[in-house]
């Protein structure tokens, strides 16, 4: 483990410990203090970020991962308004879960306590530089941040903002650490960090992803991979299905909850096929199929397994015509990412049989894949979007960056064979 790294470790293990404790007035005030700083340095964020686009494009980079990259100053604006929509969140931390008194007379309660240290690997995206260095201040843990390198000029500018609008507040300045260094090495310090780290949140593509899971001695939430499916029922209000359709694929394509195949009723293929074909085509989207999605246009690219299993991340959509709800959701299954899936149809009963069947962190009836997403949920910025089973599904705000602890409290209760019987000593009903 390098020196460097050690020392942004130990700054964040240190910052932790003092950051835990602390109410939530002054968590909250040093967020307004960093939110006022992005806005009033913005220009030189603005301008460090104009390095990193200017790399990212001679490198030919495509253009939905530039516009991820990109900060001008109406985006840092909102990003210091996502900020302050952290500040004036509840506190999770110290929350009752539950808890009561036992027939013993123990009194006992499960609290929020924060994870620790958190460490954010991500692609891209300097706001979430921001957006996770908030969210873990405001749920008491310190974070180290490692962006990828296209966007390291950005983040090291953000990071030393945050840092120094600390300074004058009563959070230490330690909880926001950037990773020191740009190669490879200093990301597999990060994953092998146990002792240091208390847990890991990789944001990115199924190969970053899978990647951290595979290597890191840490544990791991694993977020973000967005095979997200359109699903068309036979009692679909085709209209409604269309509109749907275009918004969840072409709103904003370069983003996790976008649509990237939808699925149609063999039902309602004549009808419902060419419809969608053109209204994908006015917005410049391709049209990945199967033969019989090909059968009603000729600009339909033949697809196979890999077109099914990919994150297009851009105006390119996977298409199949299923003979029933259930090939629906055992196409889902076979292909889905797990994040978020939708079903479009006028049927209660097929409505709960798609939510009852699909196995995503999130199920959308009669609505767009694009508001899986914490500030739509009300989280305010989110974390990422997690798709595992385990601690935390789905948007990841403020309660899913916390742990629990048991506290539980007598009157000089003591164990014994025969059961519990209260001490008689002075300190016992203290």
């Amino acid at each position: 483990m390098s020196e460097d790294f050690l020392k942004a470790a130990m700054a964040a293990k240190e910052a932790a410990a003092e950051l835990a404790p602390l109410p939530r007035a002054p968590k909250d005030a040093a967020l307004r203090a960093i939110a006022d700083a992005l806005v009033a340095r913005s220009a030189e964020i603005v301008e460090a970020n104009a390095l990193d686009v200017r790399r990212a494009e001679e490198s030919g980079t495509s253009a939905y991962m530039i516009d991820r990259l990109r900060l001008d100053e109406a985006r840092v604006r909102a990003v210091a308004d996502a900020v302050r929509q952290v500040a004036d969140l509840p506190d999770p931390v110290g929350e009752v879960i539950r808890g009561g008194t036992l027939p013993n007379g123990l009194e006992l309660r499960q609290l929020r306590v924060p994870l620790g240290v958190i460490g954010i690997i991500y692609e891209g995206r300097p706001n979430v530089t921001v957006d996770a260095a908030a969210l873990c201040l405001k749920s008491g843990n310190a974070t180290l941040l490692r962006g990828s390198s296209s966007a390291y000029e950005s983040n090291t500018v953000l990071v030393r903002i945050m840092q120094e609008a600390l300074a004058d507040t009563e959070v230490p300045a330690g909880a926001v650490q950037l990773v020191p260094g740009q190669t490879r090495e200093s990301v597999k310090e990060l994953m092998r960090a146990r002792g240091l780290v208390d847990v890991l949140i990789p944001r990115g593509g199924a190969s970053l992803i899978n990647s951290v899971v595979e290597e890191a001695t840490v544990p791991v939430i694993e977020t973000g991979v967005g095979n997200c499916h359109v699903y068309v029922d036979a009692d679909a209000d085709q209209d409604l299905a269309i509109e749907i359709l275009v918004n969840a694929k072409a709103q904003r394509p370069s983003v996790c909850n976008a649509a990237e195949t939808f699925l149609v009723h063999a039902a309602v293929a004549d009808a419902f096929v060419p419809r969608a074909l053109a209204a994908l085509a006015a917005q410049g989207v391709t049209v990945h199929g199967d033969a019989r999605i090909a059968a009603y246009g000729d600009d339909v690219v033949p697809a196979g397994e890999d077109d099914f299993l990919a994150e297009y991340l851009s105006l390119d959509i996977a298409a199949a015509v299923v003979d029933s709800l259930e090939d629906a959701v055992a196409h889902i299954r076979k292909y889905g990412s797990g994040h978020t899936d939708a079903i479009v149809t006028r049927s209660v009963g097929a409505s709960r049989r798609f939510v009852a069947l699909v196995d995503s962190a999130a199920v959308a009836v009669n609505a767009s894949t694009r508001f899986t997403d914490g500030g739509e949920f009300g989280f305010g910025a989110e974390i990422g979007i997690s798709t595992q089973k385990l601690h935390a599904r789905g948007p990841m705000g403020l309660p899913e960056l916390t742990s629990t602890k048991w506290v539980y409290t007598g009157e000089g209760h003591l164990r014994t064979a025969s059961g519990t019987v209260i001490a008689s000593g002075e300190a016992a009903g203290a």
